[in-house]
Formats: structure tokens, C-alpha cells, sequence
């Protein structure tokens, strides 16, 4: 990739700088953003707190005690000085498999009706291409993925859900997610995952990285048992 960056430092508090790298969200632009996540990490040192990376920006909050504002902005500048990707690919590749049905994915008929289709054939455009994790939030373990086909792109609910299952793979936009845990959502959902995206237990808690690659595998619902699924139909509201 040929393209050189023009970071522009945004102060967003007292001790805190947000890099912005890009406009516009593409999965193109996640090989610079990591690289920018480890030049940072590098160059700031101890002096780092936290860094979010973010679709379009990485966010640096730094110990002020050890770095002033003015020292903190030079660093990063030299630090993204020159910065280059070391290839156009980024991150882990995931296949998470999925029982899509309409008991606990309820979007899944009306997204087909919308488009003229049949529900497989929503699936088929679902599972047809790989998505990039472009940012953690939300809720724990929570990545938003994407892009799906711009057909498939559905507005949120109008009235968010007050009970999301864990596991619950929606579509907001053109972006894809998984519910880790049960909570309040305005997603269209189409489907469900056993996989545990949150776990204290593992020696990396999150399933998810950002740029990380994301496939999602039609499975059936003996199958999705078997892995230890929750068949529980979706409340509507």
C-alpha cells in the first residue's frame, strides 16, 4: 500500500490525545492503525496508560506525572514519523459458527422479506465474506465488524430490546456483532453463537482484537446444542 499519513492530535482531556489517522471507516486503513497501536506503545513507553484503537483514531492517555501535554504530542509525532504497515494484512482469523433461525434471530425473516429473498439467502450474504473488528466496545468483548454487503445494511431498531441473549449476532448499517453477554440492544438480530466471547478464565479475556478477521459459519441447531448453545427463543421486546 502506497500512502503516507497526516496525523492530526486532538486534545480530549488533561491527559489524554486522540490521533486521528483517517476520515472515512475502511478496512484498509486497519493495518495502519496497528501499526500506529505498536509504534505508539513503543515510543511512549511507561509514560503509556491506555491506547484505544478505534476505526479511524487511536486514543492516548498518558501519565502526566511523567510527560507534559507538549512532551506527549512530540512523541507521538515522532513516533508516527514515516509510519508504514508491514503488510496489507491484519490480525487473527476467527470462523465462529451460527444457528440462524427466526426463534432467536427474528430480523432474519423480515431483512429477507425486505430484499425480496428467501432466509438462506440471507445467511448466504451474511456468511460470503469475511469481516474486520474494527473497535471494542460497548460492552466487554463487544467488536463491531465489518462491512456487510450494503444490501444487508438495516437501521437500527426503532425501540431497542431490554433483553439481548448472549451470543445474539446482529446487524446495525453495515456493520456485524456479537452480544458477549445479555444486555439491552437495538440491533437487528439474525442469529446465535455459542462461542464465549468474554472470558475472565482465558489468558486473553477478549475473543477480539482489533483487526481482527471475522467469518461467520452457518451451523444447525443440533449442532449448536452440541456446542452448548441456548436455544431460549428471542424476546421481541
Amino acid at each position: 500500500m502506497s500512502q503516507s499519513l497526516s496525523p492530526q492530535l486532538e486534545t480530549v482531556g488533561m491527559d489524554a490525545l486522540m490521533v486521528r489517522l483517517f476520515d472515512a471507516i475502511d478496512e484498509a486503513h486497519m493495518p495502519w492503525i496497528l501499526a500506529a497501536d505498536s509504534a505508539l506503545r513503543e515510543r511512549l513507553g511507561e509514560a503509556l496508560i491506555d491506547l484505544v484503537p478505534s476505526y479511524t483514531t487511536l486514543l492516548v492517555h498518558y501519565d502526566v506525572a511523567r510527560l507534559s501535554q507538549i512532551e506527549a504530542r512530540k512523541l507521538i509525532q515522532d513516533a508516527l514519523q514515516g509510519l508504514k504497515p508491514a503488510s496489507n494484512e491484519a490480525g487473527r482469523e476467527h470462523r465462529i459458527p451460527v444457528w440462524y433461525d427466526d426463534s432467536v434471530g427474528p430480523e432474519l425473516s423480515r431483512i429477507a422479506e425486505r430484499l425480496g429473498v428467501d432466509t438462506d439467502d440471507v445467511v448466504r450474504r451474511h456468511t460470503g465474506r469475511d469481516y474486520c473488528a474494527f473497535a471494542l466496545g460497548f460492552a466487554p468483548g463487544y467488536a463491531f465488524m465489518g462491512l456487510v454487503e450494503e444490501a444487508l445494511g438495516t437501521p437500527r431498531l426503532k425501540t431497542p430490546r431490554q433483553r439481548v441473549p448472549a451470543g445474539s449476532v446482529g446487524i446495525a448499517e453495515r456493520q456485524t456483532a456479537i452480544y458477549p453477554m445479555r444486555s439491552p440492544g437495538g440491533w437487528n438480530i439474525l442469529g446465535r453463537t455459542a462461542i464465549k466471547l468474554f472470558d475472565r478464565e482465558r489468558d486473553e479475556i477478549s475473543l477480539f482484537r482489533p483487526g481482527d478477521r471475522v467469518r461467520f459459519e452457518p451451523i444447525s441447531r443440533e449442532a449448536f446444542i452440541e456446542q452448548g448453545g441456548d436455544t431460549t427463543p428471542l424476546e421481541e421486546r
